[in-house]
């Protein structure tokens, strides 16, 4: 599904090609939609396509990635091609990415930044249930270097059910 959306998508597009700066404009568009800079670490990407008519964005990778958030101990599968619509602090039907709760892994269908309290941020499955993090757990690996240890996190989140 997510190639069809990207070549729906593509006319019009943003598309840049290249690890270096693929992965430069990954972080300028988390930061332009003010979200963590740190939710997308993904690696050896090929390709990053950014349709600002329609919100849309797209991420290939050579491979799809695990990837663990240690802040709040919860494992992260990116596939090999990641797919939004993107808002000011939202990401929305997302496709490519899963988080593994207990031994299963949990597709993701929305990510956003809470309006009242912006240290909170929320995601949700397709059946609308979701979990609420701190958003600092999200952040850039490496950012802190201020030299601060910063306090761990709680490590489940708190899970609530989401209404549509």
């Amino acid at each position: 599904m997510g190639s069809q959306a990207i070549e729906a998508n593509r006319e019009g597009a943003e598309v840049y090609r290249g690890a270096a700066l693929c992965q430069e404009k990954s972080v300028e568009l988390l930061a332009e939609t003010n979200m963590p800079l740190g939710l997308l670490p993904l690696a050896e990407m090929e390709e990053v396509g950014y349709n600002r008519a329609t919100g849309f964005v797209w991420l290939r990778q050579k491979k799809a990635l695990t990837h663990t958030f240690k802040q709040i101990g919860r494992q992260v599968s990116y596939a090999a091609e990641v797919t939004a619509y993107v808002e000011d602090r939202k990401m929305k039907r997302m496709t490519g990415v899963k988080t593994k709760e207990l031994l299963i892994w949990v597709s993701l269908c929305d990510m956003y930044i809470d309006k009242d309290d912006r240290s909170k941020i929320t995601f949700k499955t397709p059946s609308g249930l979701g979990r609420t993090y701190p958003v600092s757990a999200f952040a850039k690996e490496g950012a802190a270097a201020d030299g601060k240890a910063k306090a761990p996190a709680a490590a489940n989140g708190s899970e609530t059910a989401v209404a549509k």
